[in-house]
């Protein structure tokens, strides 16, 4: 009996089974360890902003109270605290965030360069372990044997800054070696949600213990930071390559030349022509295949016995397209979101004087609304495979939602619901940004396929975006105190303008793109664009 497949069902069944054969068992492992890793690293970075009202009163003397007794002499009883009132201690928290920022987008610069030329395992289990001691050390270990010293803490707090900047770049690295372009908006916008539910699991085990000590607090999720860098360390596979398999969006580059030959195919050129079009495309694809051995074998080095890419240069990796628009419109938007991060519980006990325990439970739908706008803005972003199409009308919609929560009533439900409103327009676009951005930028023009690369590009735009929140956790104490928690959201809203400024000239031209690969059509709405005619006619010019 006859054949009766043709070509181009033969080709779509191995395009299938390339497509089954690209996700397998230990995707969605990486995913896990990757996602609870960095959501640990929040977990034990948001227990600082979560203990600030309890730590305030613990580090000023207990005679302030109105209905205590003053206790003299004041150098035996009180030799223990540092400020003499609590608004005292709040400037000193903002230094401590800043310092905390600073470190920790310097760290980010050489965390990205290191994790793209040594092993990403070791790195991030190195940064995970030695945090949790740090962390165990500044909240813990002090607090035990009653030290107090303000630049003790400072220091240990910038330590924990340059320690914590290994997670970043190397989970985001790890995961764009195993995620394809195809599917990175989604994927990235589920995965990127690890920040929002660290920052959950760390309100609710700070709300948990609070009541025994505010050390607790920080020997809880330090705990919970040092068994995950353990597991990472004898579980996490940071390449396909190091189990024989092909690494994300290979598959894809792979296939073009058998794409094209389908298309070809399928045209309407006679049988003389056509098997001209065969013997170039043959062609083609043999150089093409040619170049790119060439072109591996010379940017590869030898390690362990593995060929491994050379890393990029920092100034390569700050040249590609679209990096520095990213990295600033980053440092303008981290500014809001890790405010939001470090100062929402506190401005909750403060502005409407609730207990520090529902104010820490309160705040997490902030974060809440952050997981459902990053996956939401995310697949929306792959169907257009375009970003910037995507944060710039959630950047627009940030500012009145800013405005809105900056007078939201002193309502439980209404505040919760205006937080996250907030939340997946500002937390949902700092997603998108520093994960599914930053694995594009690092997978495009002549690094394309290049592994090691990521980390670098991913440290830059982080990195940048910390500094700018350093200058935040600056200002936000200090026009607070002088201006009140109105000037602070007013604040907020110029800077996520700025944002979109920054990103504008990127939207503008993936606007272009659009009109000029879709149309919209009443009966049938919006379709791609077919070029096929268009292509074969290039191809034959």
């Amino acid at each position: 009996m006859a054949n009766t497949e043709t070509p181009k069902s033969t080709h779509n069944a191995k395009s299938r089974g390339m497509e089954r054969r690209k996700f397998s068992l230990y995707h969605p492992v990486v995913f896990v360890l990757t996602f609870f890793s960095y959501a640990f690293f929040h977990t034990s970075r948001k227990t600082f902003s979560n203990v600030k009202t309890t730590i305030s009163e613990e580090w000023t003397p207990s005679f302030h109270n109105a209905t205590v007794c003053e206790t003299k002499p004041d150098a035996i009883w009180n030799t223990r605290n540092m400020f003499s009132s609590p608004s005292d201690v709040e400037p000193y928290l903002g230094i401590l965030d800043a310092a905390f920022m600073i470190s920790y987008g310097v760290g980010l610069f050489i965390s990205g360069i290191v994790g793209d030329r040594l092993n990403m395992r070791y790195v991030l289990v190195f940064g995970m372990c030695s945090t949790a001691l740090t962390v165990f050390l500044f909240g813990c270990v002090l607090e035990w044997v009653h030290f107090y010293n303000k630049y003790l803490y400072v220091f240990l707090w910038i330590i924990n800054g340059l320690l914590q900047s290994t997670g970043w770049p190397t989970v985001v690295a790890i995961m764009g070696n195993w995620f394809g372009k195809s599917s990175r908006g989604l994927v990235f916008g589920l995965w990127s949600a690890c920040a929002s539910v660290g920052n959950i699991l760390g309100a609710l085990m700070v709300s948990a213990v609070l009541d025994y000590g505010y050390q607790y607090a920080f020997l809880f999720t330090s705990s919970m930071l040092f068994a995950g860098g353990v597991i990472n360390f004898f579980g996490l596979v940071t390449s396909p390559r190091e189990l024989g398999l092909s690494a994300a969006d290979e598959d894809v580059r792979s296939t073009s030349a058998a794409d094209d030959r389908g298309r070809y195919r399928d045209t309407s050129f006679n049988s003389l022509t056509q098997p001209l079009i065969e013997d170039l495309l043959d062609e083609e694809a043999l150089l093409s295949v040619t170049e790119e051995s060439d072109d591996d074998a010379k940017s590869s080095v030898q390690v362990s016995g593995d060929l491994r890419p050379t890393a990029i240069s920092f100034c390569t990796a700050l040249l590609l397209p679209g990096v520095i628009l990213y990295s600033l419109s980053y440092a303008f938007l981290k500014l809001v979101n890790y405010s939001f991060f470090f100062w929402l519980p506190y401005y909750l006990a403060s502005a409407y004087h609730w207990k520090e325990t529902v104010a820490d439970s309160i705040s997490i739908w902030y974060d809440v609304g952050g997981i459902v706008g990053g996956t939401i803005g995310g697949f929306i972003s792959d169907r257009f495979q375009r970003r910037a199409l995507v944060v710039i009308p959630m950047l627009g919609l940030a500012i009145p939602s800013l405005f809105i929560y900056g007078n939201s009533p002193a309502n439980l439900t209404v505040n919760s619901f205006l937080m996250s409103v907030a939340g997946f327009f500002i937390s949902g676009v700092a997603n998108l940004i520093s994960a599914a951005v930053a694995a594009d930028l690092g997978n495009q023009g002549p690094i394309q396929g290049n592994t090691e690369a990521l980390a670098t590009v991913t440290g830059i735009i982080d990195g940048t975006g910390s500094l700018g929140a350093a200058i935040g956790q600056i200002l936000v104490p200090v026009i607070q105190k002088a201006l009140g928690w109105q000037a602070v959201f007013y604040l907020f809203m110029i800077s996520t303008f700025l944002t979109g400024m920054c990103i504008f000239p990127l939207f503008v031209r993936e606007v272009k793109d659009v009109c000029r690969n879709y149309h919209y059509s009443w009966h049938r709405g919006l379709q791609r664009r077919s070029h096929s005619l268009q292509g074969e006619q290039a191809a034959w010019e």
